[in-house]
Formats: structure tokens, sequence, C-alpha cells
């Protein structure tokens, strides 16, 4: 392994674009630092809820709230948007093909507004029952912690929209490439971030 590698290590992009490869080293590690401030947002969150748990007022437990089924799918979902990712970022690489790209790009979307809706959907059905973040401090971590992912997926929604306008009006240029893989990045960190909702909130809310 090369020096640029180990100091570079997890771009994956040397062999196919080393140009790109040797550009993208300070971004990419200015957006790690970004997705820890993240992290510790989410840390935060998470650890209200598991304070706020037993928080009911005499309301819903969270047996009585999730819906195991939709938040499954849910799962499915974000599962199968990282994996489209992943074929858009090979497409990247080993392809240079952008049509091919901006498709998984789409499909991606297709998945994450999929996801978006589903959630929405679920909140809609809760507000329904009166299960509202006035309602407790149970529900109103719940609401929050839930509530904040589905903004960052939103943004990550966003952000996709805006690179595929990128692709189509710049190609796949220098800055278009390290944008990829910095939107790679923020959704997967997304996807593993609704791995511990769904384990941490709606498995251990079973029990």
């Amino acid at each position: 392994m090369s020096a640029d590698e180990i100091k570079h290590a997890g771009l994956n992009l040397q062999h196919a674009d080393p140009m790109t490869h040797e550009k993208a080293g300070a971004g990419i590690f200015g957006f790690w630092v970004f997705l820890m401030s993240d992290a510790v947002l989410f840390a935060l969150l998470f650890a209200t809820y598991g304070v706020m748990l037993r928080g009911t007022a005499g309301g819903p437990v969270p047996h009585e709230v999730y819906e195991m089924k939709s938040a499954f799918i849910e799962t499915l979902i974000l599962l199968a948007s990282s994996f489209t990712f992943g074929l858009a970022s090979l497409a990247m690489k080993y392809e240079h093909k952008q049509h091919q790209l901006q498709a998984w790009l789409g499909v991606t979307l297709l998945l994450g507004l999929l996801f978006i809706g589903w959630e929405f959907h679920d909140f809609a059905s809760m507000a329904a029952k009166g299960e509202v973040p006035s309602r407790s401090g149970y529900l109103s971590a719940f609401f929050a912690l839930v509530s904040t992912h589905l903004l960052h997926v939103t943004a990550g929604c966003i952000w996709a929209v805006v690179m595929i306008a990128k692709i189509r009006t710049f190609g796949l240029d220098a800055r278009v490439k390290i944008n990829v893989l910095r939107l790679g990045l923020f959704w997967h960190f997304l996807d593993i971030i609704w791995v511990g909702i769904f384990s941490v909130v709606y498995l251990q809310g079973l029990a």
C-alpha cells in the first residue's frame, strides 16, 4: 500500500481517477468532521429518548405506539437505497458513465422519497390516535429523534436532486465526483442512524 493510499484511505478512487483522488483528501476529511458532529447530535437525542422512555404521563407506552411492520418496511427501503447508492458509486468509479450514475442516483432518490412518505403516514396515524409530542415526555423524545432523522433524509433527497442537475450540467468533473462522495457518506450515515433507531427505539419498544 502506497503512502497516498494510506493518506486517503477510504476514498476508493485512486486507480480510476488519481487527480480527483488527490484533490479529495481535505474536502472529505472536513466532511467526516461534520458527520461526527452530527453523530454527537443523534447521540444526545438517543440519550434523551432513553431518559424519557418511562415518562409516559399515563399515556401510551412504546409497544402501544409503534407499528413494527411499517418500521421494518422503512428499514428495508433505506437499506435498499444504500445498495443503489453503492451502485451509483461503482458506476462513477469504474464506468465513468454519467447516465448510469444519474439513473442510480434517481433510484436512490425515489427510495428516499418513499421512506419520507411512509414516515409521514406513520406520523399522521399516530396523530389521529392522539399520540403527539405534547402528550408526554416520552412521545416528545420519540418525535425529536425520528423527526430529526427524517429532516436529514429530506436534506439528502434535495442534495441528490442537486447532484443530478450538476451531473447534467458539468459532467463528471472533480468537483462533482467529490460531492458525490460526500453525499454517499451522508446517505450511508443516515442508514446507520436508522438501524440504530430501529434497534433501540422500535425493537426494544416491544419488550
